[in-house]
């Protein structure tokens, strides 16, 4: 693998604070210096990093309108008015759909949920659902994960007797929708003191403010906390702060008592005997519920999430599982054909973006298609189709690199965008593709870091195999839940040999189950190197090689340790 490995070895000010916390916390120094990183300088703040309580979590009135939103839906429920819970057909969405309908159902029957379809209605709010509304006699919609740019439909809807109360977290525009209240935590005014929840993060913290508001007992509502984590891990949203804790009580629900149509889909992921973690959600769980918005659309989602009786939900984990295998399909061919169109990109070298355009493309896919290019050539991508007569597509970004202000920068040639830092969608004429791809380049250019544009795995420590012992792997696994803003530490180690027993496995051959010693203690240490099968005629060699790698679990071998290796490089002799 052509990585580069970046490690900054930790300064002398660095190596003695990181020694002083190890002396509070019992901790070893290797890993107090991974919490410094992070913020953590005391013992008392360890504590409270590597045991999240749910107390921590923020007073939701802190939030800019939320006494406005309860008010206004005590108020529906006082007059016996039609709600409609609304939100987009991805993972985020339909899990923040199914957190507040499930809830308030409890308590209100007059109550309906909608997602629009990707494919005749397109991203948030629309004039569609917004008849749709009126014609079932909604009079107030709670929309989640979208709309806070929806400014004409919902004005539109106010006009037609709808008040709207808007869950959001995406970047507002100067102007706000006409709405009644607006929970987000991005607006300009903002006033709370955690600004990365998820959509269904922010449904959670509406849901919570109403239930102090009606003296419902805060353990209602941990029920929910699966849905969160699911949320969470999928939208990839930092996990610090407010979401470390929501999602550290999530997996704790998703793995103790999930809600029937999460156990569903555990049970056709085949992880029902496993410990789920934010890896298992972002690579088995999130695409499945995403799957049928892509597909299909993404009610079903919801009404797998909401289901109350096993069998029922099973049926519909499996139509969902096929929509999957279906997207899996699409999603390899249209990744074989996108990377044949970048090959003959003119100056692809010189590139720093990438955009690409076929109006054959399947809709619901495309944003995969550009997480794809993103990871095999190391740039920002733009992957757009053809909608009736726009060009519609989905952007995704590369560390460090804000895609959403990319795309801002050529908002006169678009029809509609929204997003965030690392994923966004937009819309545009199809004679200003041309134009676009253009002025993208020219902004990713002057704003784009070299470093962001090539393979680096950042190493946090360098360690010896003797450090590896069953307390600091136990010290390690309370670092969980890991993503954006506490990843997985990398660790690398010098100097390392083949045991003798190491092997080329796999259906291609295309792995290599290792056993490795180093020269510093007689431990053999087990591994797998994922797709770095090239590498194995250099390990027989008995030559020496570094290695940079994850601990993991070894799922075969309760309690034992197995290295994860990202990459492989002769030792410098």
């Amino acid at each position: 693998m052509n990585h580069k490995w970046n490690y900054q070895p930790p300064s002398q000010e660095q190596t003695e604070a990181a020694k002083a916390l190890a002396k509070e916390t019992g901790i070893s120094p290797i890993l107090c210096k991974l919490l410094l990183e992070r913020g953590i300088t005391s013992a008392a703040e360890a504590k409270r990093f590597f045991r999240p309580q749910l107390n921590e979590l923020h007073d939701p009135f802190l939030m800019k309108d939320m006494s406005i939103a309860v008010e206004r839906l005590n108020q529906a429920m006082g007059r016996k008015e039609r709600i409609m819970v609304y939100g987009d057909y991805d993972v985020d969405g339909t899990t923040a759909v199914a957190l507040v309908y499930k809830f308030l159902q409890q308590f209100y029957s007059n109550i309906d949920y909608y997602i629009p379809d990707r494919y005749n209605e397109g991203y948030g709010v629309s004039v569609k659902g917004v008849d749709y509304a009126c014609e079932t006699g909604v009079k107030l919609i709670i929309v989640l994960d979208c709309g806070i740019k929806a400014v004409e439909e919902i004005a539109y809807a106010k006009e037609k007797g709808i008040d709207f109360i808007i869950c959001d977290h995406h970047v507002p525009d100067d102007i706000l929708p006409p709405a009644v209240a607006i929970l987000n935590a991005k607006r300009a005014d903002n006033t709370y003191p955690y600004d990365h929840l998820s959509g269904c993060g922010v449904g959670f913290k509406f849901m919570q403010a109403f239930a102090l508001n009606n003296g419902i007992e805060f353990h209602q509502l941990t029920p929910l906390l699966d849905l969160v984590a699911v949320s969470v891990a999928s939208d990839i949203v930092p996990i610090m702060g407010e979401n470390r804790v929501l999602t550290h009580h999530g997996l704790k629900q998703l793995n103790s008592n999930p809600s029937v149509g999460l156990k569903a889909i555990i049970d056709v992921c085949g992880l029902s005997e496993k410990e789920i973690t934010v890896g298992d959600i972002v690579f088995k769980i999130g695409p499945r519920i995403n799957a049928s918005g892509r597909i299909q659309n993404g009610k079903e989602a919801v009404e797998l999430l909401i289901e109350k009786d096993f069998s029922a939900a099973l049926e519909k984990a499996n139509q969902i599982n096929q929509y999957n295998e279906t997207r899996k399909d699409l999603d390899k061919t249209m990744t074989e054909e996108a990377n044949q169109i970048v090959d003959h990109l003119e100056g692809l070298a010189a590139r720093r973006s990438i955009v690409i355009y076929n109006e054959a493309w399947h809709k619901g896919v495309i944003g995969i298609v550009a997480s794809r290019l993103t990871e095999i050539y190391y740039r920002p991508a733009v992957v757009l189709t053809r909608t009736d007569n726009l060009a519609t597509g989905s952007a995704r970004s590369v560390s460090g690199f804000d895609v959403y202000k990319a795309i801002e920068y050529c908002r006169d040639l678009l029809e509609n965008f929204g997003g965030h830092t690392y994923a966004a969608g937009l819309s545009m004429k199809v004679e200003n593709v041309e134009e676009f791809t253009r002025r993208f380049e020219t902004y990713v250019t002057e704003h784009i870091l070299p470093e962001q544009t090539s393979a680096v795995i950042d190493i946090d420590a360098e360690i010896d195999f003797r450090d590896i012992t069953p307390k600091f792997h136990a010290d390690l696994k309370k670092f969980n839940p890991f993503g954006p803003d506490n990843h997985k530490p990398i660790f690398c180690t010098h100097n390392v040999y083949d045991y003798g027993t190491s092997k080329v496995v796999g259906r291609d051959q295309e792995h290599i189950k290792l056993e490795l010693v180093d020269n510093k203690s007689n431990n053999v240490m087990n591994g797998i190197a994922f797709g770095q099968s090239s590498q194995a005629r250099y390990i027989k060699t008995k030559r020496s090689f570094d290695i940079c790698y994850t601990i993991e679990e070894n799922t075969h071998k309760r309690g034992e340790v197995q290295l994860q290796i990202e990459d492989i490089k002769p030792s410098e002799e």
